[in-house]
C-alpha cells in the first residue's frame, strides 16, 4: 500500500506539472495512469476504467478550486458567461457519467484513446479555431455548448479545458479570460461527475477496498496532496522552457496512450 500511495503522490505531481505547463487539466494524464495502476492491482477490467475516470474527476474538484481563486483575483473569470455554461455543464456531466456507466470498460478505453489522439494532434500541430463572426454567445448557445462539454468531460474524466478554451476563443473571448472561465467550468464538471460516479458505483462488485462508489480514495488523496504545488511549479516552468518542445513531448505521450488504448481494445 505504501508503494502504491507513493505512486499516486508522484502522479499528482506529474498531473500538476502538466496542468501548469500546458494550461489543460491533469485528467488526460491521470486517467491512463490510473487504468494501468488499477490493472496492476488486480481491479476487475469491467470497472477499472470507470474507477479511473471517477477518481480523476474527484481530484479535479479540489484542484479546480485553487485555480478559480487565482484567476478570480486577477479578475479574469467571465462570470456572466460562466453561469449559463455551468447550467449546461451540470446536465451534460450527469448524462456523461450515465453514458459511461452503460459502456463496457473496453469501449470506454477505446473512446478515451480516440480523444487522446485528437488532443495529441491538436497540441502537435498547434491547431486553434478561428474566431466566429458576430457577437458574444447568447445564454442559450452557452448552455447548449456547456451540455456537450459537460457530457464529454465527464465521459473522459477531464476538467474540460481542452474543449471549453477553444470554444470560448472561437466565440470572441480573449484567451486569458477563456482560460480563466474554463478553469471555473472545471468545478461543476468535476462536482457533478464525481457525485454521480459515487452514486452509480455504490456497492458495485469488483471495486477495490477503500472505494467510495467508483472513486478510489487512496488515489484521490495521493493526487490532491501534491498536484496543487506542482501546478504552480509547472506554471513557472512554462515561462522558462521552450513551449513548442514541451507541447510536442506531451503530444507524443498522449499519442502513445491513445494508440495503446485503441490497439489494446481492438486486438
Amino acid at each position: 500500500m505504501l508503494l502504491t500511495l507513493l505512486m499516486y503522490l508522484l502522479l499528482g505531481a506529474a498531473a500538476g506539472v502538466t496542468a501548469g505547463l500546458f494550461g489543460i487539466g491533469g485528467g488526460l494524464l491521470i486517467v491512463p495512469v490510473l487504468v494501468f495502476s488499477f490493472g496492476l492491482q488486480g481491479v476487475s477490467p469491467q470497472v477499472l476504467t470507470h474507477a479511473a475516470v471517477a477518481t480523476s474527476l474527484a481530484t479535479i474538484v479540489v484542484t479546480s478550486i485553487s485555480s478559480i481563486l487565482a484567476h478570480h483575483k486577477r479578475g479574469a473569470v467571465r462570470w456572466k458567461l460562466f453561469r449559463p455554461l455551468a447550467l449546461g455543464i451540470l446536465v451534460g456531466a450527469y448524462f456523461g457519467v450515465r453514458t459511461a456507466g452503460r459502456l463496457e470498460g473496453e469501449m470506454l478505453q477505446l473512446l478515451i484513446g480516440c480523444f487522446a489522439l485528437a488532443v495529441a494532434l491538436q497540441l502537435a500541430l498547434g491547431l486553434k479555431p478561428s474566431q466566429s463572426t458576430g457577437q458574444e454567445p447568447s445564454a442559450a448557445s452557452l448552455g447548449a455548448a456547456g451540455g456537450v462539454i459537460g457530457w464529454a468531460s465527464a465521459l473522459f474524466g477531464i476538467g474540460g479545458g481542452t474543449l471549453t478554451v477553444p470554444y470560448l476563443s472561437w466565440r470572441h473571448v480573449r484567451i486569458q479570460e477563456a482560460i480563466a472561465t474554463s478553469s471555473a467550468c472545471g468545478l461543476p464538471i468535476a462536482l457533478m461527475g464525481a457525485c454521480t460516479n459515487i452514486y452509480e458505483g455504490w456497492g458495485h462488485e469488483g471495486l477495490p477496498e477503500w472505494s467510495l462508489g467508483y472513486v478510489y480514495l487512496p488515489a484521490f488523496f495521493g493526487i490532491v496532496l501534491t498536484s496543487p504545488f506542482f501546478a504552480r511549479l509547472g506554471a513557472h516552468w512554462a515561462h522558462s522552457l521552450p513551449a513548442s518542445l514541451l507541447r510536442r513531448v506531451f503530444a507524443a505521450f498522449l499519442a502513445l496512450v491513445g494508440l495503446r488504448f485503441i490497439i489494446g481494445n481492438l486486438m
